[in-house]
């Protein structure tokens, strides 16, 4: 079987990496390789056309090709909460949490990524056609194996865009490089709570794939799980992994990134990230008729509900 990632030098997918490289997939009877395939919507095109049998990708992203939540399956989270990060040219001086910095700027984000900041923003009370906000891909990142956040980060660096909104991994190298500030980041508390809900980093497979291989669903949220724990455990573990997988300096950054992120490290998908979800995505313009919950999550990824 096949994984694909639409970003591989990043944090947001690395649990499902990791679950590969620690042999967690194979020890529960999956033989899954990786493959990195950008952006994120050709990797669910992949998958329902066959080519893969899993994504590990932003969670509302699936309805690029599966309209109405037909025909895929939310398996389970690789961690909780929208898990991108708004960074600004430093020069600019703005401040955590100033939104209004966005305006009259370039902001490069990667395709339905974007959609993300796009509701953010609207939320907020800015107006991107009065405020003069553009929002469009970073130049250059047109391949199918791109690592959007290090080619937003470098864009950044060069002045060809005015911010990002990427993954942590790209936030990092630009905030340690001395270019970038750190304006909102969703998961620790930026930007309106709803936003928190928008998206998240999960596993999917299609409604196909589980026909034949009624198994894959519990054996990915152990795999899951059994990373989860493991990078709990021993941290060095990321950076073994991103020495492998990462160029040099990035595979150093890891471990310090995965360490923030360890608090989200839950694979149940609940009923009010659904919801939030669903809401997102019908105000995006991408859902006209939601589904239940049920229809969307496999069964074996659903949180539990509190008493």
């Amino acid at each position: 079987m096949k994984l694909a990632v639409p970003d591989l030098i990043s944090n947001s997918y690395f649990p499902a990496v990791a679950a590969i490289e620690l042999g967690f997939f194979r020890d529960e009877g999956f033989d899954v390789e990786l493959e990195l395939l950008f952006p994120v919507d050709k990797t669910y095109a992949a998958l329902r056309d066959g080519t893969i049998e899993l994504v590990a990708g932003s969670a509302h992203s699936a309805l690029a090709v599966f309209p109405d939540w037909r025909g895929v399956k939310l398996l389970c989270a690789q961690a909780q909460g929208m898990y991108w990060f708004l960074v600004m040219q430093k020069d600019l001086s703005a401040r955590r949490g100033e939104i209004d910095a966005v305006k009259g700027r370039r902001i490069g984000a990667a395709p339905w990524v974007e959609m993300g900041l796009r509701r953010l923003l609207i939320e907020s009370g800015i107006d991107l056609q009065r405020d003069k906000v553009s929002i469009a891909p970073v130049p250059g990142t047109g391949s199918p194996t791109a690592n959007f956040g290090l080619m937003a980060a470098k864009a950044l660096q060069e002045r060809k865009i005015d911010g990002f909104w990427a993954n942590g991994m790209g936030a990092e190298v630009a905030i340690r490089g001395g270019w970038g500030t750190l304006v909102l980041d969703v998961r620790r508390g930026d930007g309106p709570p709803s936003c928190f809900n928008y998206t998240m980093a999960s596993v999917a497979t299609s409604d196909r794939v589980l026909e034949r291989a009624p198994g894959l669903a519990a054996a990915t949220v152990r795999a899951l799980d059994r990373t989860h724990a493991a990078l709990k455990l021993d941290l060095s573990l990321a950076t073994k992994i991103g020495r492998k997988l990462f160029p040099p300096a990035e595979a150093e950054l890891i471990a310090d990134i995965v360490r923030r992120d360890l608090p989200y490290y839950t694979t149940g998908i609940s009923r009010a990230f659904v919801s939030g979800m669903q809401r997102f995505a019908r105000d995006a313009g991408i859902l006209t008729a939601e589904a239940q919950y049920e229809t969307i999550v496999a069964p074996e990824g659903r949180a539990p509900t509190k008493a």
